[in-house]
This record gives structure tokens, sequence and C-alpha cells, in this order.
């Protein structure tokens, strides 16, 4: 082995990396982004809750139990309700995690030992249940510390608590979010490496229109992967369908659109299909994490779930588990259409300008 020709490739190898800015910046990026998200946005503690609370008793003791309840942390009140069956409605929008009901006899029922409080959870949510039965279990009061108050948890759209009927709605918007974003960030990309971008912008094709027709047969794609996906979380893990199946495929379509116009702009600013492969890393470590696919979304900070307001993917894991699992429609969960609607629309406007300022 020539030493003299070794520290040649050596030093041309640093060189080229130092004008690669990209990959330069994983070099950096990439831990300090891990280390961010695993030390300080992910808690596996759930806390604050979103609960409806439906106080039908009224009294001094029931307010004082609820403000023990409260007390935990576990739990916040976003909504009030007067029978368990708008907290049922609560539930299924998603508007709430958890419904505590105490019934209007509820010192009779204390007194004498019995159900007193029922504490209704999102099922469709397993970290949720189980921190539902740790709120259970806590005495509420200082007069009951040394027992445990009578308190039933019910479990909707999950009472076997099958990880499997959590699991699989959330990997059509992982596979989409992967698989998406990856197709279309290397398409544009591909064109220029293949000096057939020059050829394109000859014809009579608009900017628009050529980057529209980048996209639709990967939506084509999209559907075969949601269909497949569906198919089987049905055959091998009985995973339900409670809500309509046109509206599950309304919902895939949404996220592929925003996924495949993220793409998009991320094609327009990668030099190179290895470089778009890179960048749509930074979309896809942040999308799992922090999207409430495998950690709680309700343990993370308040600054962190604002960025993950900002992944299609959180949006799309509250549509599907919606309908899949607890029979909501779109209308009710209109503000997740209309979050991936308006995300859609700002990728695809960027990626046009940017697409137009690199090629004139």
């Amino acid at each position: 082995m020539n030493w003299q020709r070794l520290y040649a490739i050596f030093l041309k190898e640093l060189r080229q990396m130092r004008r690669d800015r990209i990959t330069l910046a994983m070099i950096v990026v990439i831990p300090v982004m891990q280390l961010v998200l695993f030390g300080y946005a992910i808690n596996l503690n759930l806390r604050h809750l979103p609960a409806g609370i439906a106080d039908q008793a009224g009294n001094a003791a029931s307010r004082t139990v609820v403000m023990d309840m409260l007390a935990t942390g576990v739990i916040s009140p976003v909504a009030r309700a007067n029978t368990p069956e708008q907290l049922m409605d609560l539930l299924r929008r998603g508007d709430i995690s958890v419904g505590v009901v105490i019934p209007p006899d509820f010192e009779r029922r204390l007194n004498e030992g019995r159900e007193a409080i029922q504490v209704l959870v999102d099922g469709s949510d397993t970290v949720v249940q189980s921190a539902a039965i740790q709120l259970a279990r806590m005495p509420l009061t200082q007069a009951s510390a040394s027992r445990t108050e009578p308190i039933s948890v019910v479990s909707f759209y999950n009472p076997e608590r099958r990880s499997a009927v959590n699991i699989v709605p959330g990997l059509i918007g992982v596979i989409l979010t992967m698989t998406m974003v990856l197709f279309t960030a290397v398409a544009i990309v591909r064109e220029r490496e293949r000096g057939n971008m020059e050829l394109l912008i000859a014809t009579p094709v608009s900017r628009a229109e050529l980057m529209v027709g980048k996209v639709l047969p990967y939506a084509g794609i999209g559907l075969v992967q949601t269909s497949v996906i569906l198919l089987l979380g049905l055959w091998l893990f009985q995973v339900p369908i409670r809500g309509s199946v046109w509206e599950v495929y309304v919902a895939a379509v949404l996220l592929i659109l925003a996924n495949l116009t993220l793409g998009l702009l991320i094609s327009t600013r990668a030099q190179s299909q290895f470089q778009a492969m890179q960048m749509t890393f930074f979309v896809f470590l942040p999308s799992i994490l922090l999207s409430g696919f495998m950690f709680p979304f309700a343990g993370m900070p308040q600054v962190v779930q604002w960025l993950a307001e900002a992944l299609p993917l959180t949006h799309f894991l509250r549509l599907i588990r919606g309908i899949m699992l607890r029979g909501a429609d779109l209308t009710e969960m209109w503000r997740e259409v209309l979050a991936l609607l308006v995300f859609t629309a700002l990728m695809m406007t960027l990626a046009i300008l940017r697409f137009r300022k690199r090629l004139d």
C-alpha cells in the first residue's frame, strides 16, 4: 500500500465532504436531534391527558374528589358534561382521552363501599388505558389514604388492550410517510441527474403541471399500500374498521398528498439522490418520535407538542384512529382535515416557487 496515494484519497474525501453542506450538517445535526428528542421531548410518564368531567353530584365531596384527581397531574380538564353520553361523544370525536363520571348518589355509594366513580377511557391508545388504571388506584382524598377509592375504569374501542389495534392504523401513516416523501424527494433530482430536466422544461408543460404530474402516480401507489395494510391488519390481527371505509381512504389521500408535496419541496433543494435521502431522514425521524405513534403525545413538553402539530403524521394518526377504532367521521375531526389541507397547499406552493427560482 502506498501511503502517499492513500493520504491523497483521504484529503480528497475530506474536501468533498466539506463542499457537501447537507452531509456535513448530518454529522452534527443527527446526534443533536436524537439527544434532544430522546432526552427532552419523549416522556413515557403520561401527564395532562385531556379529560372531560360529568359531576352529577355537584356537592362539596364530589368537587373535592375532582380536585384531588386533577392534583395528580395525570388529567387536565378540557370539557364539562352533564351526562355520560356527552362524555362518550367527546371520546368518539377525540376531544378528550379520559372521561370522569360522578353519579348523583356519589356520597351514598362511597359510604356503602360500592362503585362511586366511573372513568371512561379511549382504549384506542393503550398507553392512555394504563394511565387511567394508575389514576384509579390512587387515593383521592387525605381521609382515604389508607384505602383505595371504589373507582371503575371502562375502556372503550379496545377493551382487550391489544397493541395491534393501536399500532396497525398508525402503521398506515408511518409507511406512507416513509415511502411517499422518499419517492418524490428523488423525483426531480433523478430527472436532473439524468439530463432530462432541460428537455422537460423545453416542452409546453408548465412547471405546476410538471410537479403535479410527478405527484399523481405516487398517489396511486400510496392507495395500494393503504389497501395492503388494511387487508393484512384485518386478516392477521382482526383490527376493526368501525367507521366508513371510504373515509379511511379519504384520510389516506390527505396524508399522501401532504407527504408528496413535502417530498417535492425536498427535491428542489437536494443536489443528488443521496442528499434527497438524507433530507428525508430529517422528516422521518421526528415524525416517528413526535407524532404519537411510538411515544405518548400527552407526555411531551408543550413546545414539542407545538412542533409536532406541524407534522402531517400527527394529524393523520388522530384521523385514522378516530375513523377505524372509534367510528368517528371526518366532519367531527375537521380540524385535522383542515391542517392536512393547509400543509399540502403550503408545501406545493413553496415547491413550485422554489422550482421556478432554481431553473430560471
